[in-house]
């Protein structure tokens, strides 16, 4: 992109030195706007302010570079307003999905007349990943989201094998498998009950977990591509984050028909970068806050989906301008 089009953005991120340069879909998103002549601008969350009508940030002019001890050259830090002085601003600090995360997207949607904000903070905020794909019953497993406990005793009665996973968590942490027999159910709801005023989110299992959990990836509601995850030893869970282990994978007529319909779906709410989760032939879970895996998926297929962001990302950029 010619010097007198480049965008200039700023990633609202976790602290860009301890990133996994091989492997954090952040820093490749952020290669690849360099690679194209955007200038680039970090900060954390907390240096995010609403000040009487302005809304700023305390950020660093960065290079990144793939070098593991040292993945950003930065400039000194500067107050930046995100109405005015960026282009862009990407919001890709991980989960979870607290009340500090919400405030951030409340925050940023009063820039995103102005600022390209993705994803969308608005859809962002309003749609948890766990909760999204209960829009879609048809393609999703059986699923109760209560703080019931007869509620959830007489779902596993029926389903048998059932999951139990905080609402808000992310990475494969706290999702526990209880079978029928199973006398821990009442403890494990107790403290989850105890850990959080949230719901529990409750789903037959699905024993095609054997074969993997896949990642799929879609750049503004397209399909980018996929790859499987698969649990190793007797784990049920297939997050890369407690050892799942990434295979290639080809794309089920299945997998692109679930695709297909939330794509639209997706890309109307501005939802420009998104990974989906699919176990056999169900919808499990859309993340939209900060989705990962375009790393995995260009080893694995050469499918750069960091390019394909910011062909979408500039795309949309300079519809809004006009």
């Amino acid at each position: 992109m010619p010097d007198s089009q480049s965008l200039r953005v700023a990633i609202q991120m976790d602290p860009l030195d301890s990133v996994d340069i091989n492997g954090d879909t952040t820093f490749a998103l952020a290669e690849a706007a360099q690679e194209r002549g955007h200038t680039l601008w970090i900060y954390q969350p907390h240096d995010l302010t609403y000040d009487s009508g302005r809304v700023v940030a305390r950020a660093r002019p960065v290079t990144v570079q793939r070098v593991a001890e040292t993945p950003g050259i930065f400039g000194d830090v500067a107050l930046i307003d995100l109405a005015s002085d960026v282009d862009v601003v990407l919001v890709r600090q991980d989960p979870p999905f607290d009340m500090a995360y919400i405030t951030t997207c409340h925050i940023l949607e009063l820039v995103s007349e102005k600022t390209l904000v993705l994803n969308n903070p608005a859809s962002v905020r309003s749609n948890p990943e766990k909760l999204y794909p209960l829009r879609y019953p048809d393609i999703t497993p059986p699923t109760l989201i209560s703080r019931d406990i007869a509620a959830i005793d007489a779902f596993r009665m029926v389903h048998g094998d059932i999951i139990l996973k905080p609402l808000y968590s992310f990475g494969g942490k706290g999702v526990f498998k209880v079978g029928p027999g199973d006398p821990n159910l009442a403890a494990l709801t107790e403290m989850f009950l105890s850990a959080s005023p949230e719901p529990i989110v409750v789903q037959a299992f699905l024993p095609a977990i054997a074969e993997g959990d896949k990642r799929i990836i879609l750049v503004n509601g397209d399909v980018a591509g996929g790859f499987n995850r698969v649990p190793q030893g007797v784990d049920t869970r297939s997050n890369m984050r407690v050892g799942g282990e990434p295979v290639p994978l080809e794309l089920s007529d299945s997998d692109r028909a679930i695709c297909e319909r939330i794509g639209p779906d997706l890309k109307r709410l501005g939802q420009v970068l998104v990974g989906i989760d699919v176990i056999g032939d169900k919808l499990t879970e859309v993340n939209v806050t900060s989705p990962t895996g375009v790393q995995v998926l260009k080893r694995f297929t050469g499918i750069d989906a960091g390019a394909m962001f910011w062909d979408a990302a500039e795309e949309i950029h300079a519809e809004r301008a006009q």
